[in-house]
């Protein structure tokens, strides 16, 4: 786990690595697959608890955990220090630092 900027909430958040990020999947998976079974709305509580334990964060949200992952943003821009948007992504978006790859 570790704080970085997400361009989709627009704050510091806390990310999952990729280990966190596979436990996480699971649990997102886990929750459809209960409710296809029982035939009622999905129940992602598991995840929202785990996601909780992990960062001390309470999401609400099951679909913003999915893109806290860090390896889904690039490096951080030398010059703003917020990361790129993608692994490849040479521009950045918030100071205009041009990255060479």
């Amino acid at each position: 786990m570790k704080i970085r900027y997400c361009w989709r909430c627009r704050m510091d958040i806390p990310m999952l690595d990729s280990e966190e990020g596979k436990i996480a999947s699971k649990l997102l998976s886990e929750g459809f697959q209960e409710a296809r079974k029982l035939r009622k709305a999905p129940n992602f509580s598991k995840l929202l608890d785990y996601y909780k334990e992990v960062t001390g964060f309470e999401e609400t949200n099951p679909n913003a955990i999915m893109h806290h992952f860090i390896d889904m943003y690039g490096p951080d821009c030398k010059n703003c220090g917020k990361p790129y948007r993608t692994e490849t992504a040479t521009l950045c978006v918030k100071c205009g630092n041009k990255r060479v790859i």
